[in-house]
């Protein structure tokens, strides 16, 4: 019976100590959020709805697929007035309709690994209606069957290549069926209002598809962040926010001669030279957005940079 208890006790122990271990490094792991920009999608729908109102829909799907994305906690999000900003000052949005080539260089110099950028082709109701009879009672009852529809096409774009990484169709529906659905006048604004119509329940579904497509994606882009300053200390644009840790090293190299496919014009990267590694002394400066570090290898670390994971 001892003998038993003794064996009980130490796999008890064994299991405890694994679980705190598993604990520990758990917390500790590193996982480096990639840098998001989502720009306004066309409106590619055929007319414009009597009861909408409020933010245009392009927009207003962005805005869902940023919040969504931010919810998650995998990604940095850039805030859409600054890329309003940006295209304004490059001049990128006159014609109102965003392109492979404007996302990216937009994108790259926001510093963002994945552009996203789109067109909303359905978005709205079809009705049918008609007439029931109930037995025995000689009289009938209106009733109407209502379909909610929504369809985005979008694009990923790796900001540093200028390659489409990603090109899907969404489309995702939604109905109801009962003797009176109301089609009042709504907006994105009217959050709740929206959330609970069924064009709400479809735009839902169609946001949620997204963001699994961008999680498919950004494994697929290396994460990236420049060095801000060089000389004694060392700052980078990427801190707590973006999941770096003190302790974290990271390796440095400097750009050169930019390679451009001579049939495509894009950019296929860059030639590169190895300064170095640096080590995370701080990562909350600016609130968590930079991080301070130092030199582990190398000299001559300067501004612009590029630091990649170890």
């Amino acid at each position: 019976m001892k003998r038993i208890i003794l064996v009980v006790l130490l796999m008890f122990g064994f299991l405890l100590s694994f679980a705190r271990f598993t604990a520990v490094h758990a917390g500790t792991q590193k996982t480096l959020k990639k840098r998001v920009a989502v720009f306004d999608f066309d409106d590619k729908t055929s007319h414009r709805f009597r009861w909408w109102t409020g933010q245009p829909v392009g927009q207003g799907m962005a805005d869902m697929l940023v919040t969504a994305l931010v919810k998650t906690g995998r990604y940095q999000v850039i805030e859409r007035q600054e890329i309003e900003k940006l295209m304004n000052e490059q001049k990128l949005g006159m014609s109102g309709v965003v392109t492979q080539q404007s996302a990216a260089q937009v994108g790259k110099m926001l510093g963002v690994e994945l552009a996203i950028f789109g067109a909303v082709t359905e978005f709205g109701y079809s009705e049918q209606g008609g007439q029931t009879r109930l037995k025995k009672k000689g009289f009938g009852i209106g009733f109407k069957s209502t379909k909610a529809t929504v369809a985005v096409d979008v694009r990923f774009v790796n900001t540093t290549t200028g390659e489409i990484l990603m090109a899907e169709s969404v489309r995702k529906e939604e109905s109801k069926r009962g003797l009176a659905l109301d089609t009042r006048q709504f907006s994105f604004d009217n959050r709740n209002k929206f959330d609970e119509s069924i064009v709400g329940k479809a735009t839902r579904k169609a946001i949620d598809a997204l963001v699994a497509f961008v999680d498919q994606s950004a494994p697929n882009i290396p994460w990236q962040a420049k060095i801000i300053k060089g000389g004694g200390a060392i700052y980078i644009n990427a801190g707590s926010v973006a999941g770096v840790n003190i302790g974290d090293e990271f390796v440095v190299y400097r750009p050169g001669e930019a390679l451009i496919d001579p049939d495509t014009g894009l950019s296929l990267g860059a030639t590169e030279t190895k300064v170095g590694t640096i080590k995370v002394t701080n990562n909350n400066i600016g609130n968590g957005k930079a991080s301070q570090c130092i030199a582990v290898s190398g000299s001559g670390f300067t501004r612009n940079d590029l630091v990649r994971e170890h």
